[in-house]
């Protein structure tokens, strides 16, 4: 079996829809989700909301976002059941993985590139180099012996 992926569903309902009928649809979802061994890791159900066009008539719609991890098959799966399901205005299904990778890395190739510049100004490794602390009693165009009195 391939490694399981992550991904975001996110789908727009008509606002004509009920919430129990929101709450059929998250549990088909969770059906397909199921069947192909995968797992959903949240669920975010952001409201109603204002569209940015008008779809079929309709100016708002209820967004539901759905974190999940599974296989391709799961993903073509749920995409064509969203294509047919006629109270989904639309939806949209992204790889959220990859990104989580890239962003892993940038951040140790950034820890690496610290380490190596501090170490090449001799200090040891995990300190930051900071600049003198500033005294607070003396101010701009203050004196010190002034506040003393």
């Amino acid at each position: 079996m391939p490694t399981p992926r992550q991904y975001e569903l996110v789908y727009i309902v008509s606002p004509t829809v009920t919430d129990e009928a929101v709450a059929e649809l998250h549990a088909q979802v969770e059906a397909i989700v199921g069947k192909f061994k995968g797992s959903i890791e949240k669920t975010e159900n952001w409201g109603r909301r204002k569209l940015a066009y008008e779809i079929n008539h309709c100016k708002e719609g209820i967004y539901v976002l759905e974190l999940l991890s599974g296989s391709g098959e799961m993903v073509a799966e749920l995409e064509r059941r969203m294509g047919v399901a006629e109270e989904v205005l639309r939806h949209l299904v992204v790889r959220v993985d990859e990104e989580l990778h890239v962003a892993e890395r940038t951040a140790a190739r950034r820890a690496k590139e610290r380490e190596r510049r501090g170490g090449s100004r001799g200090l040891p490794s995990g300190t930051v180099d900071v600049p003198p602390s500033v005294d607070p009693a003396v101010t701009p165009g203050g004196n010190q012996e002034s506040r003393k009195a």
